[in-house]
C-alpha cells in the first residue's frame, strides 16, 4: 500500500500517459513542488462558472504555492493532468484521506457509515476547454487505481455535487457513483452526496488507457 510520503518521494509510481479522444497526448501525475506557476495558470484560467462548481481558497500564484507546499504534509493527494505537447496543466484531481464531521453525520443519517480506514474524498476540476469531451471518463479509472493503491475501497464526492450541475451528475452516474441524498451547504446551495464502491464499479482497466 502506498503512502503520501512514498508518492512524494517517487511521483512516477502514480504517473500514467494517455491519449485523449481527440488524439492529444496527456500525462496524469502527482502534483510536485515545481508546478506552482503552471498550477497558477490553470487556476487563473478557470471561468466564473467553473469556479462556482469547483471552489478553491484562491485562483492565483499564492493559492497554487499553498497547494504545492502542502504536498505530503497533510492528508491530500493531488494529481494533475498535463498536456504533453504544451506542458500546461489542464486538470486537477484531488483526493483527501480525511473525512469531515459533516460528511460522517450526513452519510450516517442516510444509512451509510463512513470510515477513514476505507473511504476517501474526491474532487475533480478540468480546464474549461477540456470539459464535456469525455476527458474525465478517461482519467477516472487511473485516479481510482490510485485510490486502491492508497488502501481505500470507497470514494465520496468532496463537498458533494451541486444539484443544478446536470453534466456532472450524468458523469458520476455513468461512472457508478450512487446517490446518497441531498443536503444544503453553508451558503444555502443545494447539493447531493454520492458514493462509489470500487468493489462494485465496472470502470475500464487503467492499463487499457495508457500510452505504450
Amino acid at each position: 500500500m502506498l503512502t503520501l510520503t512514498d508518492i512524494a518521494a517517487d511521483p512516477l509510481v502514480l504517473t500514467s500517459r494517455l491519449r485523449l479522444r481527440d488524439g492529444a497526448k496527456a500525462i496524469l501525475r502527482p502534483l510536485v513542488h515545481a508546478d506552482a506557476e503552471r498550477l497558477a495558470g490553470f487556476l487563473e484560467g478557470l471561468t466564473p462558472e467553473s469556479r462556482r462548481l469547483s471552489t478553491f481558497d484562491g485562483y492565483d500564484l499564492a493559492a497554487a504555492r499553498e497547494l504545492c507546499d502542502a504536498i505530503a504534509r497533510h492528508d491530500k493527494l493531488r494529481l494533475v493532468l498535463e498536456d504533453e505537447s504544451s506542458e500546461r496543466i489542464v486538470g486537477l484531481f484531488e483526493l483527501s484521506l480525511a473525512l469531515t464531521a459533516g460528511d460522517i453525520a450526513r452519510y450516517r443519517a442516510a444509512g451509510v457509515h463512513l470510515s477513514e480506514r476505507t473511504d476517501c474524498r474526491f474532487g475533480p476540476t478540468l480546464a474549461d476547454a477540456y470539459q464535456g469531451g469525455r476527458v474525465g471518463s478517461l482519467v477516472l479509472p487511473l485516479v481510482m487505481e490510485a485510490v486502491r493503491q492508497l488502501g481505500r475501497t470507497r470514494v465520496i464526492l468532496w463537498g458533494g455535487v451541486l444539484a443544478d450541475n446536470a453534466r456532472a451528475l450524468r458523469f458520476y452516474e455513468k461512472n457508478w457513483f450512487q446517490l446518497v441524498g441531498p443536503f444544503t451547504g453553508p451558503d444555502g446551495t443545494q447539493s447531493l452526496d454520492m458514493i462509489l464502491s470500487l468493489a462494485g464499479a465496472r470502470l475500464p482497466s487503467p492499463p487499457d488507457l495508457r500510452e505504450h
